[in-house]
């Protein structure tokens, strides 16, 4: 399971994101940024960029940033290469543009990145094999109805890391949502309105990714705790409120068992958590919609 939850920065959202990046402790977690958006670009790009890399340097973010073939002419560096020693990047996320043999000689320098849903399994395989950390991530999709189906995600993240890839994916904002749609940046279609815990837990759980980024300029801190606190843990913080009486079971520690349905998650430690409490009298026995929490009774 991811340990972190890697952040994306945006050079004309940066001065509103340095107060919450700030007030959560990189840790050494990876931030996204790019360097390839046009309508970013202007005279003074270039110092923009320089004063925002060194500030996230600062606050302990190891950077990966999204380049093409033509961001190093845009710093007035020889190679790309020079352009990440110049910013201090931690990483390179390669734009199309970059043959596999010049992909391969920056992946031993340095981590690399490429793109998860156009990287054939013999590419992989050589990425994997020329360098110690070689990244495959999945896109983001800001378009409504655009992002990945489950099958393809799971069957296409299966392959690159058989091939030996880590891969990772995006999940949605529930802040500051970028523009100009404003409708989330999710690699999953099915997350675009799901609360960032609940799509950070289905990306490593049920996708097992090997790292997850916010691709929205916004996290809760309300959300980043109960991140934070999974990826510490491994226990799955649920929100909930529970009926009078019912409050010692808040803080309680559960485990899925192994044969529940998928239509709900039954807990190995009902009976016990029961008994303490004495027995259970029938009550608020009505619908039970999506997200309840139910306790059988006497």
């Amino acid at each position: 399971m991811p340990d972190f939850l890697g952040r994306s920065v945006y050079l004309t959202e940066f001065e509103k994101q340095k107060a919450p990046l700030a007030a959560h402790p990189a840790g050494g977690a990876p931030v996204f940024i790019s360097l390839h958006i046009g309508e970013e670009f202007g005279p003074d790009y270039p110092a923009r960029v320089r004063a925002m890399c060194g500030w996230l340097r600062q606050q302990g973010w190891r950077i990966l940033a999204d380049v093409s073939e033509l961001t190093a002419r845009q710093f007035g560096c020889d190679d790309i290469a020079a352009l990440a020693a110049e910013l201090g990047l931690w990483g390179l996320r390669l734009d199309d543009g970059f043959t596999l043999e010049e992909a391969c000689a920056l992946a031993a320098a340095m981590p690399v990145a490429v793109n998860a849903s156009t990287t054939t399994p013999a590419e992989a395989a050589a990425l994997a094999a020329a360098g110690p950390e070689v990244i495959a991530i999945h896109n983001f999709y800001p378009r409504p109805e655009t992002g990945l189906d489950p099958d393809f995600l799971r069957e296409s993240t299966r392959m690159l890391q058989a091939a030996g890839l880590k891969v990772y994916a995006f999940i949605p904002g529930d802040g500051q949502l970028r523009g100009p749609l404003h409708a989330g940046l999710p690699t999953l279609e099915a997350h675009r309105a799901a609360a960032p815990l609940a799509a950070f837990a289905d990306l490593a759980v049920n996708y097992g990714m090997d790292g997850i980024f916010a691709g929205d300029p916004g996290v809760s801190s309300y959300e980043l705790e109960l991140i934070e606190r999974y990826c510490a843990t491994g226990v799955l913080p649920v929100p909930v409120r529970l009926a009078p009486g019912q409050e010692g079971l808040y803080g309680q520690i559960f485990t899925c068992r192994p044969d529940s349905p998928r239509w709900l998650v039954r807990y190995q430690e009902s009976r016990k958590y029961a008994a303490a409490g004495g027995p259970v009298e029938p009550a608020g026995c009505g619908p039970r919609p999506r997200g309840t929490v139910t306790m059988d009774n006497r």
